[in-house]
């Protein structure tokens, strides 16, 4: 377990530094064992308890020290039920969770798809593989913790509305900024 201020997303790809000697030991188990581990968000609107099950993606970059630049992919989400300081005989943090039914299968609405493909163009994205899942959308808009955080405790249904509100009010503001550019110039 890696408790952290940060709510990844399934799917959602999570650059970390790791320095320190019990996170060390995590990475190593991570390359040598295959295994996944916690991230939980260590933050105090998290009264539900919940974390982020994660996957060593690949090391960037080894330091001479023994710390590393690491990307790891989020695979699910979970409630925590019970915080170690230490996991068996190892250094980190362990714990037990219950893992939560995440379907990265669920794909929205047409409407709301259209909608999100119409945010894309205004961000002048047009590289992308579709389709996106609900979850890939939620990645794709930056969403803040508080609304991360609303995301995953909301039902499939209220997910998506959730979503279609958040796309509407960041395509308002694409076409804002694209409305003032003519208005000011910098010298």
């Amino acid at each position: 377990m890696f408790p952290l201020p940060i709510l990844p997303l399934p799917g959602e790809l999570v650059p970390l530094h790791i320095f320190e000697p019990r996170y060390r030991e995590l990475l190593l188990d991570a390359e040598t064992s295959d295994i996944s581990f916690g991230i939980y968000f260590s933050h105090e609107i998290n009264t539900e308890k919940i974390g982020s099950l994660m996957k060593l993606e690949s090391v960037i970059k080894r330091y001479a020290d023994g710390e590393a630049d690491i990307i790891v992919k989020c695979q699910h989400n979970f409630s925590l039920e019970l915080l170690l300081r230490n996991y068996k005989s190892k250094l980190y943090p362990g714990g037990d969770v219950n893992f939560w039914k995440v379907d990265l299968n669920t794909f929205p609405k047409q409407p709301m798809y259209e909608l999100f493909l119409e945010y894309l163009r205004l961000r002048n994205i047009s590289q992308h593989v579709e389709p996106f899942n609900i979850y890939q959308i939620a990645n794709e808009l930056n969403l803040d913790l508080n609304d991360r955080y609303k995301f995953l405790l909301l039902d499939e249904v209220k997910k998506e509305a959730f979503l279609h509100n958040r796309i509407k009010f960041q395509i308002h503001l694409l076409q804002e900024e694209e409305k003032t550019k003519d208005s000011y110039h910098l010298n």
